[in-house]
Parts: structure tokens; C-alpha cells; sequence
């Protein structure tokens, strides 16, 4: 049975921006302002996943 303690739903985690402990509203940021400023570099181009390379080699060309 349980004795009253509550068990988080996600455990603390630090700001991937900042560093400070992350909050349930802006989850896994501290802030909407952390949580703005990664939106504004994943849009800007500051971050960038590595895909395919566009470049055709000799070989297959027809």
C-alpha cells in the first residue's frame, strides 16, 4: 500500500539550454524562453541533422 509519497511522472532533469532544472510546463526546458531560444535555432539553421550526401558519383550516372 502506498504511505502518501508521490512519485513524479519524469525525473529532474537539467536544461539542455542553461543547465538549471528542468520545469513541468516547459518540460525538458527550465523556461519558455530556454525552450524559445532552441526553437529559434533549430529554425534559423543552427542545428542540423546530418542526411544522404545530393552528390551523384560518376558510377551512377546514365
Amino acid at each position: 500500500m502506498s504511505d502518501g509519497v508521490v512519485t513524479p511522472l519524469r525525473p529532474k532533469r537539467k536544461c539542455p539550454e542553461c543547465g538549471r532544472p528542468s520545469d513541468r510546463e516547459a518540460y525538458p526546458f527550465c523556461s519558455a524562453r530556454c525552450k524559445d531560444v532552441d526553437l529559434n535555432r533549430w529554425l534559423s539553421g543552427r542545428y542540423v541533422i546530418p542526411g544522404p550526401s545530393d552528390e551523384m558519383s560518376g558510377d551512377d550516372e546514365t
